[in-house]
Parts: C-alpha cells; sequence; structure tokens
C-alpha cells in the first residue's frame, strides 16, 4: 500500500466527477492502474492519465493522496470519504467533502457550492472560501450535516449549515444571509461578519459569533439563566481552532433563544467582555 501524488497537466474542458479518487482505493492500485482509473468527463469517461502525472509518494504513512494543480473543474472531491488523508493543493469544484464519513480532507484553496454537505464524520478543512449551501443537505434530502467537523480559513456563502443536524463548523471569515437556516442540532462558530437573518428557522444547536455581533431577529429573546459551565466547555472547545476563536474562554457571553417563529430551542451566543 502506497500514497500517490496526482499532478494536473491540463485542465478538462468539461466538468470532471471525481468521486472516485479515493485514498484507500488508490493506495491498493498499481501505477499503470491509477493511470488508467477512469472519470466522467461529459458523456464520455476519461483515463486520469490525460490530465494528471502520477507519482507515488513512497514516505507516506497509509493511504495519502496528493492533488495538485486548479480543480475547479473538478467535482466532489472526497465524496463519502471514510478514511485515509486527501490533500488538494489548490481550488476544487462543487460538492467537496460531501457525505464525508470518517478520514481528513484538506485543501489549500477554495471549493464551489455544497462543501461538506450531509457529512457523517471526519475532518474537512478548507483554507480558502466556499460557496453557497456548505454543511447543509444534499438535494432531494431533508437532513444536512450530521456528524464531524467543517473548518473554513476564508468566507462562507448564504445558508450555511441549512437544516445541519449534528457537528461543528467554523468559519473564519465572513458569511452570507441565512446563516444556521433551519438547523436541527450541532455547533457553527462564525469568526467574521454575519449577513441578514442569522439562525432563520432554528430547531435546536449553538451558534457563536466570536466575530462582530449581528442584529438579531425579533425572533429572539435574551436569556438570563447561569450558563458559565456550559460555556466554559465550549469556548474551550473552540478555542483550540485559534485566531478568532482563541480568546473565547476569557469571555462572557449573552444568550438569545429561539427561533420562537417556529418554537425553536436553539441560541445564539454572543461572547463579551
Amino acid at each position: 500500500m502506497s500514497g500517490w501524488r496526482l499532478t494536473l497537466r491540463h485542465a478538462p474542458a468539461l466538468r470532471v466527477d471525481a468521486r472516485a479518487l479515493q485514498p484507500a482505493t488508490l493506495a491498493a492500485m498499481s501505477r499503470t492502474e491509477v493511470e488508467r482509473l477512469a472519470l466522467p468527463h461529459g458523456r464520455d469517461v476519461v483515463a486520469l492519465a490525460e490530465w494528471f502525472a502520477v507519482q507515488p509518494l513512497p514516505d507516506s504513512d497509509g493511504a495519502v493522496l496528493e492533488l495538485d494543480g486548479d480543480l475547479r473543474r473538478f467535482d466532489r472531491i472526497g465524496w463519502a470519504l471514510a478514511d485515509g488523508t486527501l490533500h488538494v493543493r489548490g481550488s476544487v469544484g462543487d460538492h467537496a467533502g460531501s457525505g464525508m464519513a470518517g478520514g481528513r480532507l484538506t485543501i489549500d484553496g477554495d471549493a464551489g457550492d455544497l462543501a461538506a454537505c450531509a457529512m457523517r464524520g471526519g475532518w474537512c478543512e478548507i483554507g480558502g472560501s466556499v460557496g453557497d449551501l456548505a454543511a447543509s443537505a444534499l438535494p432531494g434530502d431533508m437532513d444536512g450535516m450530521r456528524g464531524g467537523t467543517l473548518v473554513v480559513r476564508g468566507h462562507a456563502g448564504v445558508r450555511l449549515g441549512d437544516r445541519m443536524r449534528r457537528g461543528t463548523v467554523v468559519v473564519f471569515g465572513d458569511v452570507g444571509d441565512f446563516a444556521a437556516s433551519r438547523m436541527v442540532a450541532g455547533t457553527i462558530a462564525l469568526g467574521g461578519r454575519c449577513g441578514a437573518h442569522p439562525g432563520w428557522g432554528l430547531r435546536r444547536g449553538s451558534v457563536v459569533f466570536a466575530g462582530p455581533a449581528p442584529a438579531l431577529p425579533p425572533t429572539y429573546v435574551p436569556i438570563h439563566s447561569d450558563a458559565r459551565v456550559f460555556w466554559q466547555l465550549l469556548a474551550r472547545d473552540l478555542a483550540r481552532f485559534g485566531g478568532p476563536f482563541a480568546p473565547l474562554p476569557t469571555l462572557g457571553v449573552q444568550r438569545h433563544a429561539g427561533d420562537l417563529a417556529v418554537q425553536g430551542h436553539g441560541e445564539l451566543l454572543l461572547p463579551h467582555r
């Protein structure tokens, strides 16, 4: 078993379904088998060697796959990843990390729409920004992210965490409108500015605003019960991500419950000195 590095030689003319690029699967293949692996490209299937130079990673520990290049026309990278390590040095297309159950996916650049949708486990970290509907439900599904951790070092588009049911989402930059919309459970922590309508239709779960406090919706009310123990546990867990989340354990918190328009029991958490 060995790891592989795939270096993009030229971009495809059409979009490519890259879900077959699984570290554990490729680790069991020979170099010839990897080069012959076919990926859907429009109505055709094209061998991997048509686009990538394939090189072994002799010093890799376990199932490791590295992808180098601008992969914005490659969708579903890390789709349903269950184990192994997949590292992308560049940007990727839509559905990155969707349906992940385990393993580790790291992307140095940006990701398109629907990143980490229906994620169930593992670690997905994006060094740039993500598009709309990250950590939300796949088209046609009712449930959003169901477990694992999504870290976005840049910004996120609209409807981050829509229908999210479990897990942790951490965004260092700004997020668009309707963050945590229809959220059922889990934790979303935001380090930058938040667009209009945060927590719209929130059922349960916690949304932490480590950056500027948003304009609170009228369907949220302040809670005055003592939450110091709960807050310290949550704040220390988020502080490990660093950046705007590092000071959280030294701060107090204001809790606002809702969304009362849907009889929700979630909360918006505003840290303060």
